[in-house]
């Protein structure tokens, strides 16, 4: 009978132990046999700044109740910049870098479905641009990606296709399994916990691709009370290459027109259209000093967009994507988006409002930007605001009834008695030495007009590599301090003019005028050559431009010159 006691007592825990496993192993096949993954569409792009994204869209069958888990090997992970997955209606919540399973040789990220798993969607990484290797003089490039996903569970079939920069040539792909000589194969009984390391090599002539990074992307749209739309984006980049970086390929929208490029110092840049995709132009922008590893500058790109529709004065509804297609990466971007002063805005969705006085400005702030956002589905951003075109003469009336409160100011002091002949005599404020004053005024209009000719030969002798760059500089900011100092003589003297009143505050305001249109017909000259260098006006319409534009120049040079020996006579 004691005997019996620890025998049942063993053979209970060995039948409690053996039906843990049954059910544990149940459990198991179970949740394993709850989905299957019947193909993967695995893609491998290579973008224009050297990024490279990892696009993997997954068919499956059956129920995820756990989420999906999907990876590459983990040397990979270092480089992720981005991830983001999605099916036909929405984006789904991922995490990245998770456990896999208990392989920490692979790099996890885990996608969840909070409305039910759908049978087809799509996860993407961005990975840095590290992993592009170049070999300029023998136009050579090499790529590292991931040959195949890694999953948890075996997948019938993997499709990869690689998406090249134009031009590539003689690709080779060397991966775990075996070299292939194209840029589509295929993966039969992809083994789940997969880990395959794959190079592709090519070639392709220089400058296509670029490696660099655009740290800042800020855009501002501006839009005039009359409906006018003007956009400058400002990109802040750095050439992460060891080759020099002479230009930049910027995307604009595809209905973007009269197109400008300016350095960070303001000056014109060479600005063409390169090519045209479904939704966007590229223009390629030529540096005036190319960039080498390291360095960064910041370039702008000014155009102007469609003019919005005026049928319904009262309120404008504006549809449009914050960015266009980018293909290259960039860390931080903003929108911002300037109406007319009077405008309020009527929601905002996720961005900031700032009021100045009477303007609003609306700005969106976002990070991590490329083309990849595009596909993701997502509502177009559209901002409402009410605009009153009262407020077309709001400033004019201000500006009215200022003018006419300090005339009623003058005639009531002009009108009170007289207490005092001494009183009198100190109100009057006649001009010092009125010859000398004029003089000085013309002498250092003279020389400012010098220094402009002296600037515009500096560029002219740049451009042509007639100057070093170093004594370039030097000049320039030698000049541009003694035109700082002359400005400030001349507005100071305009002061005193405009405060004498009579025939000197008339010269003066039409001094202002003229100097006003010479501005105006100089930026529309250099704006009509960018038009003229992208190829948007023909060679006819340029130079009929260019002579109406010169013949109101010259108007405006003698106006000024007139108006100068002018005041040199009221002095005699």
């Amino acid at each position: 009978m004691k005997r019996i006691v620890p025998l049942f007592a063993l053979a209970v825990l060995s039948l409690a132990v053996f039906l843990t496993f049954t059910f544990s192993t149940c459990t198991v096949l179970a949740q394993s046999a709850g989905y299957h993954i019947e193909n993967i569409d695995h893609q491998m792009e290579v973008m224009y700044s050297g990024h490279i994204i990892i696009r993997d869209t997954i068919h499956v069958t059956g129920q995820l109740t756990d989420g999906f888990l999907i990876g590459f090997p983990k040397k990979y992970g270092a480089h992720v910049l981005k991830g983001v997955a999605y099916d036909e209606n929405n984006v789904l919540p991922m995490s990245l870098d998770v456990a896999f399973e208990g392989h920490n040789e692979i790099y996890g990220a885990r996608i969840n479905f909070p409305q039910g798993n759908p049978q087809i969607f799509t996860v993407t990484f961005v990975l840095s641009n590290n992993l592009i290797h170049q070999n300029t003089s023998l136009s050579a490039v090499a790529v590292e990606f991931p040959a195949y996903p890694s999953v948890a569970k075996k997948a019938a079939r993997c499709n990869v296709t690689l998406t090249l920069p134009d031009f590539a040539s003689g690709v080779k792909v060397s991966k775990d399994d075996g070299s292939a000589a194209t840029t589509n194969f295929v993966k039969e009984d992809l083994a789940a916990f997969t880990k395959s390391q794959a190079v592709v090599s090519f070639s392709m002539p220089a400058g296509i691709l670029q490696i660099f990074t655009v740290t800042n992307l800020d855009r501002v749209i501006t839009i005039s009370p009359a409906g006018d739309v003007v956009a400058f984006d400002s990109y802040r980049i750095k050439n992460n290459s060891n080759d020099s970086l002479v230009a930049f390929g910027a995307d604009v929208p595809l209905d973007a027109a009269n197109l400008v490029g300016r350095d960070e110092f303001g000056k014109n840049l060479m600005t063409e259209i390169l090519g045209t995709g479904s939704t966007f132009h590229l223009v390629n922008v030529t540096l005036i000093q190319p960039l080498t590893k390291g360095q960064s500058t910041t370039l702008t790109v000014e155009y102007t967009l469609p003019r919005l529709s005026s049928e319904q004065l009262a309120v404008f509804t504006l549809d449009f994507d914050l960015f266009p297609y980018l293909d290259y990466y960039v860390k931080e971007g903003a929108v911002t988006i300037i109406p007319p002063e009077g405008a309020v805005f009527l929601h905002d969705h996720s961005a900031s409002l700032n009021k100045n006085g009477f303007q609003e400005i609306l700005t969106f702030n976002k990070e991590g930007i490329c083309h990849i956002d595009l596909d993701v589905p997502s509502d177009s951003v559209q901002i409402k605001y009410t605009y009153n075109p009262l407020w077309l003469s709001f400033r004019p009336t201000m500006w009215v009834w200022l003018l006419v409160t300090v005339g009623c100011m003058i005639v009531a002091l002009w009108k009170r008695p007289n207490i005092s002949t001494s009183k009198i005599a100190v109100s009057k404020t006649p001009i010092d030495h009125r010859s000398d004053r004029v003089r000085a005024f013309t002498e250092a209009y003279e020389e400012k007009n010098r220094i402009t000719f002296e600037l515009e030969l500096l560029d002219a002798k740049a451009r042509k590599g007639k100057i070093p760059r170093r004594q370039y500089k030097k000049q320039i900011r030698k000049l541009e301090a003694r035109s700082s100092i002359i400005s400030k003589d001349i507005a100071e003297s305009k002061g005193v003019f405009l405060s004498a009143g009579g025939n000197y505050a008339s010269l003066i305001r039409q001094l202002d005028g003229a100097e006003t249109e010479l501005k105006t017909v100089e930026r529309k000259i250099k704006d009509a050559e960018a038009r003229n260098r992208s190829g948007v006006t023909s060679s006819g319409e340029y130079k009929k431009e260019l002579a109406d534009y010169q013949q109101r120049k010259e108007n405006s040079e003698a106006l000024i010159t007139g108006i100068l020996l002018r005041l040199r006579e009221e002095t005699r």
